[in-house]
């Protein structure tokens, strides 16, 4: 499956207008986002969606960057892993996520390119509205944002350009090692929830995760089910600890009466 100039154009656009996301401060730089777009623009949205959940599963862990470190970025996999799962029909979107991850890796590289380049363009910027230069100071103002949008532009026209290369390349793969990326990319998303854990576990949480094992292992509840059972253990917790608040505020009102009295 081959892919048109105008197709190559419009996956660029909207892979600047999702890696904008890094400035902009919204989400609309993650895996499923992406490649729901792709899915749209490519014409095969089902596999594009269902390849975009497989990678958001491994990258809601990677988005926490261990200390100062920067995480691996879903851009490269949200175009490239898209791009090769709709390509080729026979590569499970697990082997796509392993052979796009790379990827992932060469991105952050660029955005500290960027950073770097740019360090000084908000000095340059103070200047020039000090000195009146409102055109230039908006220029240097969104510098950092517009090569963002460049790079990701001429990133995701040429992965589209470039698919029969990646699926000469992926061709070339012997089954033996396909079958251990297949493996490997079923276990990122593993990785990336206890990436999560490891961050945000807390002794207080462990009923809500032996409840939710129980309702997978056991009781066989879909995804949409244990949805539901987490919602209710969220609200139940919400409003226990408001009563616990008021009654603890009423307690120390009481307390606080007595010692007056």
């Amino acid at each position: 499956m081959n892919f048109t100039v105008w197709q190559a154009v419009l996956i660029g656009l909207w892979a600047a207008f999702c890696f904008a996301g890094q400035v902009w401060g919204n989400y609309t730089n993650r895996a499923l986002f992406i490649s729901f777009g792709v899915g749209l623009i490519l014409g095969d949205l089902k596999t594009a969606v269902i390849f975009g959940a497989t990678a958001e599963l491994a990258f809601m862990g990677f988005g926490v960057g261990p200390g100062g470190s920067t995480p691996p970025n879903p851009l490269g996999p949200g175009i490239v892993g898209s791009i090769l799962a709709i390509s080729m029909h026979k590569l499970t979107p697990s082997a796509a996520l392993t052979l796009s991850y790379p990827f992932a890796m060469l991105v952050p590289f660029v955005i500290t390119l960027i950073f770097t380049i740019n360090s000084g363009s908000m000095e340059s910027a103070k200047k020039a509205i000090n000195q009146g230069k409102y055109h230039k100071f908006n220029i240097l103002s969104n510098l950092t944002l517009w090569e963002f949008m460049l790079f990701a532009f001429v990133f995701g026209f040429a992965a589209t350009l470039s698919t029969s290369a990646l699926r000469a390349f992926v061709m070339m793969i012997p089954k033996w090692l396909m079958n251990g990326l297949t493996v490997v990319g079923g276990l990122l998303p593993a990785v990336g929830f206890a990436l999560i854990m490891s961050t945000m576990l807390k002794k207080e949480y462990i009923p809500a995760i032996i409840v939710g094992y129980i309702c997978v292992a056991y009781l066989k509840i879909p995804v949409i089910g244990l949805a539901f059972v987490g919602i209710a253990l969220a609200f139940n917790n919400y409003y226990n600890g408001k009563k616990n608040a008021a009654n603890n505020e009423n307690t120390q009102n009481a307390g606080g009466t007595e010692d007056g009295i």
